[in-house]
């Protein structure tokens, strides 16, 4: 009764459950004097999820094989679970037999552990020590530590389950800062596979999105992980596939073993394909495993689970799997991840909500600068240039009119430049809501400084995004971005200027004070260039101005 009371003792201060469990077994051990226990914890089907010995090594164990899985005597227990002493084992109607290598076992004490009136497990006993057989004080000492095993499981697993969701808000308080601090899309999904491996206890996680071709495929967008290298930007098919069926029928799917289960899709995790996969990744390359491994070893997933995600570009899912052996994802566990993929969507549309509430006040502040820029700055500048016009009559001196002309273009210029800020800051195109030749012109402007050695100039001017069609548009970027990689190849410049203007036809002109082209046959890349601006009617020109270098004038007429 002392070492029960010790015991019970123990267990009420044990609060994580695998360490709980461990000492339920020892203590039973050592209460019956047996040689060898185990307890066998119930899952779906009546069948034992899990089946924790003490008494074997782990090289014994690893001889043996698998684990019991709840058939023969063990079973018996699942399917009437009340006390069960036996003298001899193989005398039951119900033995099964025991594998090879398998220790001998003759006598035998078995005894239900309940939390909450549920069945959670079983303690099986056998060989007691001396030659002995299970007595009636066994059985009850036995049953009376069962009780209080209950109470210490039932405990461990509310700690448990209070620690996952202390887990899991901490989880969402993240994502919610990231988002919140504007932190890209692409990185939230990130933590969100993270922490939501965190929270679950799981080996791997991917998040799945649908792919622009149609919803009949979803793509890895995020992995994270064992064996994330290997299954990044894989191609999923909707059908037939855990993480499709979570994403049309809107419900967690579930998997006890992956590899057995027809209805997974095998990520490359060791799923169950001893030959390989064939996935794809959305630019057409092929993906594939060598029998899921990683680095060489043997790493093979077992029980899986898949949530739905809704987000704005579709229904995705996401995809947490643990490696074989270890427990399946219970109902519970599929609650809390179910909760935290639908706050985790949530957080993703607050951000998003939130990037366009920003979008739309830097839109709102472009139109009030335009029109400032417009009303005010232009005007006045408009009302100096007529001024100095009008004044240039009554200027004797000769140089002076002319230097007041100068003047008077500077300011034409000065307009033309405003007028194209303008333009730049009405447009539509901004990277998100649809393509824009004026962005698309600074981004390549910009990346030829690292091949120039300097910073070419850029002037637009009229209402490019709105009168210039997207294939001539397509035309244009690629002349822009040819002329600069041959400037940055043959020219041997020092400055590099590109004006784009749009009236009745659209012009580029890049100008730079390089070497010239000289005399020599335009072909290779000007034959391409004067190829495409002939494909649209218009025309291009080499030459080189006064100062020296070169000019090239290609354009081509809008259509009406």
């Amino acid at each position: 009764m002392r070492s029960l009371l010790d015991a019970v003792m123990s267990l009420g201060r044990g609060l994580e459950l695998p360490q709980v469990l461990q000492g339920i077994v020892e203590a039973a051990v050592t209460l019956t004097d047996a040689e060898y226990g185990a307890l066998g914890v119930v899952g779906d089907g009546q069948r034992l999820s899990q089946f924790l010995p003490v008494g074997m090594s782990d090289a014994l164990m690893a001889e043996i094989g698998r684990t019991p899985c709840g058939r023969g005597i063990l079973g018996e227990l699942i399917r009437r679970p009340e006390p069960l002493r036996l003298t001899d084992l193989s005398s039951h109607p119900h033995s099964y037999g025991f594998p090879d290598r398998h220790p001998p076992m003759r006598t035998f004490l078995g005894v239900p552990v309940r939390v909450r009136d549920e069945v959670f497990g079983n303690l099986y006993l056998t060989e007691k020590r001396g030659g002995g057989s299970f007595d009636a004080d066994d059985e009850a000492v036995v049953t009376t530590l069962s009780i209080a095993a209950g109470v210490a499981i039932d405990n461990a697993r509310m700690y448990h389950e209070s620690r996952r969701r202390e887990r899991r808000l901490e989880a969402l308080a993240e994502i919610t800062r990231s988002l919140l601090s504007g932190t890209e899309a692409d990185r939230v999904l990130q933590l969100i596979a993270e922490r939501a491996l965190e929270v679950a206890g799981a080996d791997s996680a991917a998040v799945l999105l649908p792919t622009q071709s149609g919803p009949d495929r979803l793509r890895v967008a995020v992995a994270h992980g064992a064996g994330a290298g290997r299954i990044a930007g894989l191609l999923v098919p909707a059908e037939g596939s855990l993480p499709g069926m979570a994403a049309r029928t809107g419900r967690p799917v579930v998997s006890a073993d992956i590899r057995s289960d027809p209805r997974a899709y095998p990520l490359g995790l060791g799923d169950g394909t001893e030959d390989g996969t064939e996935g794809g990744t959305e630019d057409g390359t092929e993906g594939g495993t060598e029998g899921g491994t990683e680095g060489g070893s043997k790493e093979e997933h077992g029980p899986a689970i898949a949530v739905p995600l809704q987000i704005d570009s579709g229904r995705g899912a996401l995809r947490l799997s643990r490696l074989a052996g270890r427990p399946p994802f219970d109902d519970t566990e599929a609650t809390l991840i179910s909760g935290f993929a639908d706050q985790a969507v949530i957080a993703l549309e607050l951000g998003r909500h939130r990037a366009e509430s920003e979008e739309l006040a830097v839109f709102h502040d472009r139109d009030r600068i335009a029109r400032d820029l417009h009303d005010l700055a232009i005007q006045r500048l408009f009302a100096t240039g007529i001024t100095l016009q009008s004044a240039t009559r009554l200027i004797d001196r000769p140089e002076a009119a002319e230097r007041v002309g100068r003047a008077v273009d500077d300011l034409d210029d000065t307009i033309k430049i405003i007028r194209s800020t303008i333009f730049g800051l009405r447009t539509t195109g901004d990277g998100r809501g649809g393509p824009s030749l004026r962005r698309d012109l600074t981004e390549a402007v910009r990346g030829a400084t690292g091949t120039l050695g300097f910073a070419p100039s850029l002037r637009i001017d009229g209402p490019v995004d709105a009168t210039v069609p997207d294939a001539l548009a397509e035309q244009l970027l690629a002349v822009a971005v040819e002329a600069l990689s041959n400037a940055a190849r043959h020219a041997r410049a020092h400055r590099l200027d590109l004006v784009l203007t749009v009236d009745d036809a659209v012009t580029l002109t890049v100008t730079d004070d390089g070497v010239g082209v000289g005399a020599a046959r335009h072909t290779g890349g000007l034959a391409n260039l004067r190829a495409r601006a002939e494909m649209y009617g218009g025309r291009l020109t080499v030459g080189a101005p006064a100062s020296g270098g070169t000019r090239l004038v290609w354009s081509a007429p809008l259509p009406s």
